[in-house]
């Protein structure tokens, strides 16, 4: 099966060993992703802009493997402080409000920047 990656220039990608996002036949994982653009944090303080910016870079990743967002089938949302979950979902509904695919949001310690509020995984399937 043809393996199709997609990479985003994020200073990690290189040194940790990992694309934004694969694809492998029907199947695309996007990888953890989150609110970073050029080496800075987007929305600073605002985990409703973080959550926007990350599943438009999220659609993005999916357009270059032939994918749309209405392809996911699950997501996974990380988010350092889970009282701030509305904002999180509000992000998250407004691009799958009508696809309502698989989701979780689970609170975690901490993401690799203490300025990132929110990283988000998908998982689409892509019809043949």
């Amino acid at each position: 099966m043809s393996r199709k990656q997609v990479f985003t220039g994020s200073p990690w990608e290189p040194l940790v060993g990992y694309c934004r996002a694969i694809r492998v036949g029907n199947r695309i994982e996007v990888a953890g992703t989150t609110a970073m653009k050029d080496g800075e944090v987007v929305g600073k303080g605002d985990p409703y802009e973080q959550a926007r910016f990350v599943l438009q870079t999220i659609e993005k990743a999916l357009a270059e493997l032939g994918a749309s967002m209405s392809d996911v089938v699950r997501t996974r949302m990380f988010v350092t402080d889970i009282s701030k979950w509305e904002e999180i979902g509000k992000a998250h509904g407004e691009f799958f409000r009508t696809i309502q695919p698989a989701s979780t949001m689970v609170e975690v310690k901490a993401l690799i920047d203490p300025l990132l509020l929110v990283e988000i995984e998908a998982e689409a399937i892509i019809q043949q």
